[in-house]
């Protein structure tokens, strides 16, 4: 579908876009019920069933579902108690984090087969600029088209797709492209949706003011006491009523979205900001003495994947979630990056440990535990800057003669990788999580929705 010739409002401030064939052509891709799509993919049997991916037990939420969920009301992010209430006859699918990693590969390949400059999102989204490629496959609406039959032909999957000059008009775009709920949802039509150059403004102000980037419940509230309702109702205010509702960086950065001012280039390579997991329990935990093995699990799988991404950190963070829904973050920076279990792990420990945080856990429980390292800096690119070390004047024994502790505990995290890597995740880990059915390993997605009913 395209949007149709419509008036520009007027007042729009200077550098609003203006249509001229140079205008880049950005592509949001979005993969059409992902996770429910592979599953159904899997179990051919799930075919115009509702389907719902996510956690199944009381505190699971829901990942994805498949159209014929949709019609009940069932949303992803919404607690899977109330999606089962919703649809009671829905199939709950615990999920598949490495088939959807896989299938995401194959559809990335297709990316790249029409354009270098890709910048993804998700498992199943993506910006695409391919500007340069009109040549090749002709304007936007035809590179869609060619993406969309390509990624059907590799992986059996639908995309939308939708097609501007910014990934802001793209993006909301590509939601226009979704097929109907309801009675009619089994028309998939062509997928696609473009806003031509020029006819951003014209698209743009009646969408919701909650599908701008940035503005969530408390921005919604302040902007809603001026009568925001919609984006054009945000364009129309002054920008100073904006700045004095939102602050200066703020008003100013949403007032120029509502007018379509978004000149964001699609970045093939974003910087890694952090790796972490999180996970929430199926009963809650009283001691850190439970929490523990949990954080020690966590601190092994992040310390993993920051080796294979080739990053170090300086800051652990921990996260807790207490059962009345209270959650507190706490940061610690240590005295020289790492990416190796031992640090991570206590680091985190030291700040679960500390009495404040102590006594709420066996007062209140936990429900939910998080482990993560920001400030990354990748060694191969930054110089001796990871080997920077602050030193303690009373610290023993000294910087000097922990380097070669430091260099046994890479080696010992080199040698598990590379026995990982050719036995499986759980051929070898710390001893303290071995239980009776084996070494307890988290992975990347493993209980990444909430447990399930028998976690």
């Amino acid at each position: 579908m395209t949007i149709g010739d419509g008036p520009v409002s007027p007042g729009a401030p200077s550098g609003a876009p203006d249509p001229a064939p140079w205008l880049r052509t950005i592509l949001h891709v979005d993969m059409d019920a992902f996770y429910a799509a592979v599953e159904v993919l899997l179990d051919p049997t799930l075919a115009g069933k509702p389907v719902i991916v996510g956690g199944t037990g009381a505190r699971g939420v829901v990942a994805s579902c498949s159209y014929e969920a949709r019609a009940f009301g069932v949303r992803s992010a919404m607690a899977s108690v109330h999606a089962r209430r919703l649809c009671p006859n829905a199939i709950f699918v615990p999920g598949h984090h490495g088939v959807y990693a896989e299938y995401s590969r194959q559809i990335h390949e297709v990316f790249d087969g029409v354009t270098p400059l890709i910048e993804p999102i998700a498992l199943d989204e993506a910006f695409l600029d391919v500007t340069r490629a009109r040549r090749l496959f002709g304007d936007g609406p035809a590179i869609a088209l060619e993406i969309r039959t390509r990624v059907r032909s590799a992986t059996g999957l639908w995309c939308c797709v939708g097609v501007a000059t910014s990934k802001l008009i793209a993006k909301l775009a590509s939601k226009a492209a979704k097929p109907p709920i309801g009675p009619n949802h089994g028309e998939v039509g062509d997928g696609t949706f473009v806003v031509e150059p020029g006819q951003e403004i014209a698209f743009l102000h009646p969408q919701p003011v909650r599908a701008l980037w940035g503005v969530g419940p408390a921005t919604f509230a302040r902007l809603a006491r001026y009568g925001v309702q919609t984006v054009g109702d945000l364009a129309r205010l002054p920008e100073d009523v904006v700045i004095r509702a939102l602050g200066s960086v703020n008003g100013r950065h949403l007032h120029g979205l509502a007018w379509g001012l978004d000149d964001r280039p699609v970045e093939v390579e974003r910087p890694l900001k952090s790796v972490g997991h999180e996970e929430t329990f199926a009963e809650d935990r009283y001691t850190t003495a439970r929490l523990a093995p949990e954080a020690l699990r966590m601190a092994d799988s992040v310390a993993r994947r920051m080796r294979q991404a080739g990053v170090r950190g300086r800051t652990v963070q921990l996260k807790v979630r207490f059962a009345d829904f209270r959650t507190i973050t706490r940061s610690k920076t240590v005295d020289r990056f790492v990416d190796t279990v031992p640090i991570i792990y206590s680091t985190a420990i030291a700040m679960l440990e500390e009495a404040e945080l102590r006594a709420d856990v066996e007062s209140l429980g936990v429900r939910l535990l998080g482990v993560s390292v920001v400030n990354l800096t990748d060694p191969r690119t930054a110089g001796k800057a990871d080997e920077t070390q602050q030193l303690d004047l009373f610290s023993q024994p000294s910087g000097e003669d922990q380097k070669p502790r430091r260099q046994t505990e890479e080696r010992v995290a080199v040698a598990i990788d590379e026995i990982r890597s050719r036995f499986g995740d759980a051929a070898v880990g710390p001893a303290a999580l071995v239980a009776e059915s084996g070494l307890r390993v988290k992975t990347t997605g493993d209980t990444r929705w909430g447990p399930n009913q028998h976690s």
